[in-house]
């Protein structure tokens, strides 16, 4: 799971990358996605590990990220639409896009992991 952690945490830092370059580099939180893909790529690289202990310590660590990234950008997506349009504006697409591919991203990881501990609890690796 560490190898499916680096590329998770290079996808969301492709996503916050195109998001702060393409929006003009003018809005830093754009770059949220490339910060927690930054912590995954570390904390991943932390679990490649020969100890098991300290695999499964970090793939933890990543799936919790992963979870709270997920939650986070998914609330925060439907509170910016929400906030827009009872002002009666159009929300911002290329945020809203950006939050909800960040949330979708994270829930694939979060069930791969999980189902990953369930297979690995099975088998007795746990």
């Amino acid at each position: 799971m560490a190898k499916v952690t680096l590329v998770f945490a290079g996808l969301l830092i492709a996503l916050g990358l195109a998001g702060f370059f393409g929006t003009g580099s003018i809005h830093r939180t754009a770059l949220i996605p490339a910060e927690i893909g930054v912590l995954l790529g570390i904390s991943g690289l932390l679990a490649m590990s020969p100890s098991e202990n300290r695999r499964k310590q970090f793939m933890h660590i990543n799936v919790t990220v992963g979870l709270v990234g997920c939650v986070g950008g998914a609330i925060e997506a439907m509170r910016g639409y929400l906030h827009a349009t009872s002002a009666g504006l159009q929300p911002d697409q290329i945020a809203l896009a950006s939050k909800l591919t960040m949330s979708g991203l994270l829930l694939i990881y979060v069930l791969l992991c999980v189902r990953s501990f369930i297979a690995a609890r099975r088998t007795g690796k746990i």
